[in-house]
C-alpha cells in the first residue's frame, strides 16, 4: 500500500514542493527512509516511534519505506517530520484523511509528540502559494508567523494527536482565513539613544535625516570622541515603522538563522558587527547557505563602525548590495540570493591613530595614513551617497540639551518625504536610492538652473557617472523633504555638499 503527504524544502530565495510517500511491505519491521536526506532527516523516524508511542498510536510491524520526492535534491529540514509521520498513518490505515495536492504539512516533532516550530516557515509558506497550495499545516508556536501571509488557509497544530484526532473527525481543527495578512500587535520597541542626546552636530544629524527619507548610505568621518558611533546608533529613532511587508520579509530572514524560529521581528533591524567578524558571517554562506548580517540588515540598518577597518575582502564584498540590493552566494553545491536592501552607516577615522587634520597631533607615518584610506577603494566610496565630517564639539556644549528639534519632529518629516516617494514610484517599497536611471531621467524633473549647476560641479569635482546620478537621488530627496516638486539649484548645492572629497579616500 503507497500514500503520500506534502510538504515543502525552502531552499535560498526559492524552494521545492516535497512529495513524502509511504510504503509498507511484509519483511523485518523497520523504517527506511530514502530521498538523499541529511542525518537530521534519517534521525525522523527515532523521533516518530517515539511520539507514536507517547500517544499510544501503533507503528506498523512491517518494513516501511519512506520516500521523499524529488530524491536527487538534497532536504536538510526537520520540518520534513510531520508529514512523514502523517504518510505513515495515512500508509497504516489510521488516518481518514486523503491530503490533496492544495495541502501541505510541516513540522518537527518532540519524543512525547509534541510539534515544535520549525525555521524559515514564511519562506515555505510562499514557496507553497506560489505553487498552488492554500491550506497548510503548520506548528502552533509558529502560527503568528504564518498569519502574516496572504491568502492562504492555516491549520495549527499542537500535538500528533490533535493531527490524528482532527484527521478522523473526532476533533474539529481550528481553520485559519489570512485574508490580507494578519498582523499581531508588536511589542513597543524605543530606541535607546535618539538624535537629541548628541550635543551639536547639526550637519551630520541633517544628513542622517536625508540618508533616513531616501534609504541613502552614509559615512561619518571625523577623529575619536566626536560622537560618529552614538549619532549611527540613534539613527534608528527617525526611521518609519515596517509596513507588513516588511515584517514578513524580515521576519522570514531571522527565521533562517539563531535558535529563535517562531520569533516575530516588528522592529527595524539594526545589525553592528565587530570589525573581526569573518567573511561569511558578514556576507553569508558556510556549509548550509544562510544570510550573513548584510541580509539580516535588510529593511533596516547595517553599522559598520570603524569600516577600514574590516577585511577589504568583506569591503568590496558590499558592491553588489548597495547596487543592486541582493546578494548572491555561490558555492559548489548550490546559490542562493537574499535580499539585502539596507541603509549602511558607517564611519572611519581620518587616520589609524584618528588625529591627523585636527589640532592633536597625528603620529601616523605617510605610510601608514595612505595604506588605511586605501582600505575604501574608490568604487566603494561611489557607492556611498552621504559623506560628512563629524568634528570635535566644544567642551561647554557638552552638557546642554538640544532643544531646538525632536526626534519625532524629524521622524514626521521622514515619513512624509517617504509617501510622497510611493505615490510617485507606485511603490510602498521603493525608495530614491532606489531609483533608476530611467526614473531619473523621467522623475527627477531637474530645473535648468539646477542641470546646470550640477553639470558644472561634475567637470570641476570629476564626479563619475554612477556618483553623478547618485548626486541627483540625493538632491531628490533634499527636494522631496522640502515638498518640492521640481529639483531647483538649493537642492543641488546641498546635495553636493555631502559628495566625499576626491583625495580623502580611495587609491
Amino acid at each position: 500500500m503507497s500514500s503520500s503527504v506534502q510538504s515543502i524544502l525552502h531552499i535560498g530565495s526559492g524552494g521545492v514542493i516535497v512529495e513524502a510517500e509511504c510504503h509498507l511491505s511484509n519483511g523485518l519491521p523497520s523504517i527506511i527512509i530514502v530521498g538523499l536526506g541529511n542525518k537530521a532527516v534519517d534521525e525522523a523516524k527515532e523521533r516518530i516511534r517515539s511520539a507514536f508511542s507517547s500517544t499510544k498510536m501503533l507503528v506498523p510491524r512491517k518494513r516501511i519505506t519512506i520516500n521523499l520526492a524529488p530524491a536527487d535534491v538534497p532536504k536538510e529540514s526537520t520540518s520534513l517530520d510531520l508529514a512523514i509521520a502523517a504518510v505513515l498513518l495515512l500508509a497504516s490505515g489510521q488516518l481518514k484523511h486523503n491530503f490533496t495536492k492544495q495541502e501541505a504539512v510541516m513540522g518537527e516533532l518532540g519524543l512525547d509528540g509534541t510539534v515544535r516550530s520549525v525555521r524559515g516557515l514564511i519562506g515555505k509558506l510562499l514557496v507553497g502559494k506560489d505553487r498552488g497550495i492554500d491550506t497548510f499545516y503548520v506548528p502552533a508556536a509558529n502560527m503568528h508567523q504564518a498569519l502574516l501571509v496572504p491568502g492562504i488557509t492555516v491549520i495549527p497544530i499542537a500535538h500528533i494527536k490533535d493531527l490524528y484526532l482532527g484527521c478522523n473527525g473526532m476533533k474539529k481543527l481550528t481553520r485559519q482565513q489570512t485574508g490580507d495578512g494578519i498582523m499581531p500587535q508588536p511589542e513597543q520597541t524605543t530606541s535607546e539613544l535618539v538624535l537629541a542626546d548628541v550635543a551639536g552636530q547639526a550637519r551630520a544629524k541633517r544628513a542622517l535625516e536625508i540618508a533616513a527619507a531616501g534609504g541613502h548610505n552614509i559615512l561619518l568621518s571625523g577623529p575619536p570622541g566626536t560622537g560618529k558611533s552614538m549619532l549611527a546608533k540613534a539613527f534608528r529613532s527617525i526611521l518609519p515603522p515596517m509596513s507588513q511587508n516588511e515584517i514578513l520579509e524580515v521576519t522570514h530572514l531571522h527565521s533562517l538563522i539563531g535558535n529563535t524560529y517562531d520569533k516575530l521581528v516588528a522592529a527595524r533591524p539594526f545589525r553592528s558587527p565587530h570589525h573581526s567578524s569573518s567573511h561569511v558571517a558578514i556576507v553569508g554562506g558556510g556549509l548550509n547557505l544562510k544570510p550573513g548580517e548584510i541580509s539580516l540588515s535588510h529593511r533596516g540598518v547595517l553599522f559598520l563602525d570603524e569600516l577600514p577597518e574590516f577585511d577589504r575582502s568583506t569591503i568590496e564584498a558590499l558592491r553588489q548590495p548597495l547596487e543592486d540590493r541582493m546578494v548572491t552566494i555561490s558555492r559548489a553545491k548550490d546559490t542562493a540570493m537574499y535580499p539585502a536592501n539596507f541603509i549602511l552607516v558607517a564611519t572611519a577615522n581620518p587616520c589609524p591613530c584618528g588625529y591627523y587634520g585636527t589640532v592633536r597631533e597625528c603620529e601616523c607615518s605617510p605610510y601608514h595614513i595612505l595604506k588605511y584610506r586605501r582600505k575604501l577603494s574608490g568604487p566603494i566610496m561611489d557607492r556611498l551617497d552621504l559623506y560628512v565630517d563629524v568634528d570635535a564639539v566644544d567642551h561647554t556644549q557638552l552638557l546642554r540639551t538640544d532643544t531646538s528639534e525632536n526626534d519625532e519632529l524629524i521622524k514626521q518629516r521622514v515619513t512624509a518625504a517617504r509617501h510622497l516617494q510611493q505615490n510617485r514610484y507606485q511603490s510602498t517599497q521603493k525608495l530614491n536610492s532606489n531609483m533608476s536611471n530611467r526614473e531619473i531621467k523621467h522623475s527627477a524633473r531637474l530645473t535648468i538652473e539646477a542641470q546646470a549647476l550640477l553639470n558644472q560641479a561634475a567637470a570641476r569635482l570629476n564626479i563619475s557617472a554612477r556618483g553623478y546620478m547618485r548626486t541627483i537621488r540625493v538632491a531628490r530627496t533634499i527636494a522631496d523633504l522640502a515638498k518640492s516638486a521640481r529639483l531647483d539649484t538649493p537642492h543641488v548645492t546641498e546635495a553636493l555638499q555631502y559628495r566625499a572629497p576626491v583625495a580623502t579616500f580611495g587609491p
